[in-house]
């Protein structure tokens, strides 16, 4: 049976997931059979899994750190808000239900049940489980019925170790204040702490962190420098979409994507973000699209009708359409394929009250929304090039324009639709950018030129530039002991 260590923090974004990432990768190296673990997870931003469910993107990047296949028991529980009916629960890899907050938090306890077989199943195939938490351990208003913290790590009896992110400012004061709010018998198992994204002279903190193990009785396992190359890897969740990538000088494309409140899949982005020849301008609302505008990318939502109703209030569609009446080209992805059609129906309440929405009208296409997930990976060609990636969507989408389809898959199916103009496109595939001879076929034909850039092989290599920097800063060795 594997030893296990959870990282749980001070706050959400702290840099639990790419800890956890980092050091997967570290110990894998090591010659150690690693596999990630999150209880539970709530994020829009999912993955579909070598064994046919989805889990958070994190987890699947982690996994992808630790050499192994991504697994539905990785992250046994995925909260996938969609907003008027609350969040879609997903359990092992499948859609459970909807609830909102208050209903939740009674659910919780019938979960433990699935997070802990999942807990155990990585256990009996792995030498070293790394647990990541979720949000803050010192939610101690949400402790009753946990599953994603200290009520998991009781359960499971898992020794804790607590990340704190000075760059946001009061590391001090949230790991201290940790360890006075939790319960006693919580706060037994914390083992040690962590200090992340360090910018400056190491030196100058040194007397911080001898405060923070004097007033905690915690281990100070480690002060980790920011790493700069974290930007190059997908991110957890729709934070990471404030704070956009910076202008790009060099650029001779732009994209321009609208960020919606419902936002999903986002990590479509990357790939793009990657291209020294592309920027990405995320349009923000009441923000209008630039006049410089190459392609409009409407990427996933996991409540498209709500989005398509905000995208309308700000009145960016009418952007959109004088965009694509003048040529423009637009490219819709899963939800976005979706609004780029005549209607969207919901006659089972998919997203909330049963209901139809008139869609942008760009496509000649009318999608029905039904309870019934697609969770697959797929392969196959579109603009003339072999791209591999995921479809995970609830809906059917049908009329003329899917007689053009975007993409043939290599089990004989039709994907999506290109209207009849060749220049409004969607399609259900996730992951398309990833596929280098896909983007570079894409990209050259809004302009740009190929330049040689092979994202998941860039990837690889920031992960093993993390594990190296992980090995540099923290005790792994002292870590390996803590674990049980």
């Amino acid at each position: 049976m594997a030893r296990a260590l959870m990282f749980q923090g001070t706050g959400s974004d702290v840099g639990k997931s790419l800890l956890v990432a980092g050091l997967a990768r570290a110990f894998t190296l090591r010659g150690l059979k690693v596999r990630p673990f999150k209880p539970q997870n709530m994020s829009n931003n999912a993955a579909v899994t070598a064994d046919g469910g989805e889990i958070g993107r994190a987890q699947a990047l982690q996994a992808q750190a630790a050499r192994v296949p991504s697994s539905v028991h990785m992250n046994p529980v995925l909260l996938k808000p969609q907003g008027e009916s609350g969040a879609q629960v997903v359990v092992q890899g499948r859609v459970h239900g909807t609830a909102k907050a208050a209903a939740y938090q009674g659910m919780k306890p019938s979960l433990l049940p699935f997070v802990l077989e999942s807990f155990g199943r990585l256990k009996a195939e792995a030498d070293l489980v790394l647990v990541e938490g979720a949000g803050s351990a010192s939610e101690v208003n949400l402790r009753t019925g946990d599953i994603a913290n200290m009520g998991f790590a009781r359960a499971a009896d898992v020794p804790v170790v607590v990340i704190g992110d000075i760059d946001r400012g009061g590391v001090i004061a949230s790991l201290v204040g940790t360890k006075v709010v939790v319960d006693p018998a919580d706060a037994a198992l914390i083992a040690g702490f962590v200090v992340n994204r360090f910018r400056g002279d190491p030196s100058l903190f040194s007397a911080g962190m001898a405060l923070i193990a004097e007033k905690t009785g915690w281990a100070a396992l480690g002060l980790v420098p920011h790493f700069a190359d974290a930007a190059r890897l997908p991110a957890e969740d729709a934070l990471a979409l404030s704070a956009p990538p910076a202008p790009n000088p060099g650029a001779t494309v732009r994209i321009c994507v609208p960020i919606l409140p419902h936002v999903s899949n986002f990590d479509d982005l990357d790939p793009l973000d990657a291209e020294p020849q592309v920027e990405v301008s995320r349009i923000r609302p009441h923000e209008t699209l630039p006049p410089d505008t190459d392609l409009v990318l409407l990427i996933g939502s996991k409540a498209t009708i709500a989005d398509l109703a905000a995208l309308k209030a700000e009145g960016l569609h009418h952007d959109i359409l004088a965009f694509a009446r003048r040529g423009g080209r637009v490219l819709g992805l899963c939800g976005g394929y979706q609004m780029l059609g005549e209607t969207i129906a919901d006659p089972e309440g998919v997203e909330g009250e049963p209901r139809i929405a008139r869609g942008l009208g760009l496509l000649k296409a009318h999608t029905v929304l039904s309870g019934e997930k697609r969770l697959e990976e797929v392969t196959g060609t579109a603009a003339g090039a072999v791209f591999s990636g995921y479809e995970m969507h609830m809906g059917i989408t049908a009329g003329t324009d899917t007689q053009r389809p975007f993409a043939m898959l290599s089990d004989g199916r039709a994907d999506g639709a290109i209207a009849a103009s060749g220049r409004v496109a969607g399609t259900y595939v996730h992951g398309l950018f990833a596929s280098d001879a896909f983007r570079r076929s894409w990209l050259e034909g809004l302009g740009a030129e190929d330049t040689g850039v092979a994202y998941e092989r860039e990837v690889e290599a920031t992960l093993d530039r993390l594990a190296a920097h992980l090995e540099g800063h923290l005790d792994l060795d002292r870590l390996l002991s803590l674990a049980r």
